[in-house]
């Protein structure tokens, strides 16, 4: 099955397929592998695995309401205070990244208020600061540790 995806711009993933599903290890489910799946999947593990960012403070398919309408943020990564610190937004590899993209992120922003917002296709990722005093973003060339970024607010 995994021969069916393309290899990605992440290390490879340890993932468990079976009959067109994948275990999702945030959700604690099995769930239809998808192109957009299979980034979602390779994405998480490389940031609990690689990049130290805590299973028990990231989250699948979070829900959201943006203008009183009912939406799933791809994954959210939690501050130690529990608040939202990084949104993600997951395409599927043969999806081009554009303004539209973005634009579906910084709306779910609107309710999260995440310092970090990153979108990746699995071949490209961008990753943005949100700079609340100023008003500005600011694209960062890496996707920075967990321990680099999970300072309280205040602090940023």
């Amino acid at each position: 099955m995994e021969s069916d995806y393309p290899e990605l711009n992440l290390p490879a993933a340890d993932l468990r397929i079976s009959d067109g599903k994948v275990w999702d290890r945030l959700r604690g489910k099995w769930v239809r592998l998808t192109p957009e799946e299979w980034v979602r999947q390779n994405f998480t593990a490389w940031l609990i695995d690689c990049r130290h960012y805590p299973a028990a403070l990231t989250a699948n398919e979070t829900g959201i309401r943006v203008n009183d309408t009912l939406k799933r943020c791809d994954t959210v990564v939690f501050g130690r205070d529990r608040k939202p610190l990084i949104i993600v937004e997951y395409k599927a590899p043969d999806v081009k990244i554009t303004q539209d993209v973005f634009d579906q992120i910084v709306r779910y922003n609107m309710a999260l208020k995440a310092r970090y917002l990153i979108v990746s296709n699995g071949l490209q990722h961008y990753c943005c600061r949100i700079d609340y005093t100023a008003g500005s973003y600011h694209f960062i060339p890496m996707i920075p540790m967990y321990e680099e970024i999970a300072t309280p607010f205040s602090e940023s």
